[in-house]
């Protein structure tokens, strides 16, 4: 579980928890794509769309690995084993494109066109995909994650809770912020790494709602309060704070 897989995993497999809930709350599986892709700066893909390439069976792989090797306490946990209406479709063999298809697939018509379909989860049964157009609040991270509604509620359950648990995680998986930043852009294709993000949105909002849901302020978050710090990196990127709250040069990629 090297850093990369120990963020994204965490991401994914929260993610899949979460949607059963933004599902009851009326939320369609592709507006759930669509808000977990370019609003938030991860693959175009979205959450199901992602899964599908990596397979539901690679994930049910991955989630009882963590189970059995995470140390006692970490909040992945909590997420460490496939939903029930995933867990289902693993079953079924409804593992994902190399399958023919997990939560979408596509079928070819006799006159040469396609469509594409969702597994509706809710439903239990497939039926065409349906054009999202997300309303402008939900449209940048900035704005999403700080919506009170059911789509900035799960954006910020999902992306809000992945950022706090990886500012939990120096020194355990990387002794610095620039490392871990670095590994979710280059092997997650992440636009920002979490430590970037949480600059992005200004960690003392983030701060702020972590406390206003009782919730535990992460090490690193803490470091930077403690130190006086608007952010983790300054002078343009060129140093970023550690972890006993200095400031030291960003090093070269």
């Amino acid at each position: 579980n090297f850093i990369g897989n120990r963020i994204g995993r965490f991401c994914l497999l929260a993610g899949l928890h979460k949607a059963a809930a933004a599902r009851e709350a009326g939320l369609a599986m592709e507006e759930i794509d669509a808000l977990m892709a370019a609003p938030v700066g991860l693959p175009p893909t979205g959450l199901y769309g992602l899964i599908d390439l990596i397979g539901l069976d690679v994930m049910d792989l991955v989630a009882r690995n963590l189970a059995a090797n995470l140390p006692a306490g970490d909040a992945c946990h909590a997420h460490a084993g496939l939903p029930s209406a995933e867990r289902a479709m693993v079953e079924r063999g409804q593992l994902g494109r190399k399958a023919g298809g997990g939560f979408y697939k596509v079928i070819k018509h006799q006159d040469g066109s396609r469509s594409k379909e969702v597994y509706d989860l809710v439903a239990g049964e497939w039926r065409a995909v349906n054009d999202v157009t997300l309303a402008d609040a939900h449209t940048s991270y900035a704005k999403l994650l700080f919506a009170d509604d059911a789509q900035g509620r799960f954006a910020w359950d999902v992306i809000g809770g992945t950022l706090a648990y990886a500012a939990g995680l120096v020194p355990e998986i990387s002794d610095d912020v620039v490392n871990i930043d670095r590994a979710m852009r280059w092997g997650y294709a992440w636009k920002m790494g979490p430590f970037e993000f949480l600059d992005a949105l200004g960690p003392a909002k983030v701060i702020a709602k972590l406390e206003s849901q009782g919730r535990p302020v992460p090490k690193m978050l803490a470091v930077l309060r403690d130190a006086g710090a608007d952010g983790f990196y300054r002078d343009d990127g060129a140093e970023f704070l550690g972890l006993d709250g200095a400031w030291r040069p960003v090093p070269g990629e």
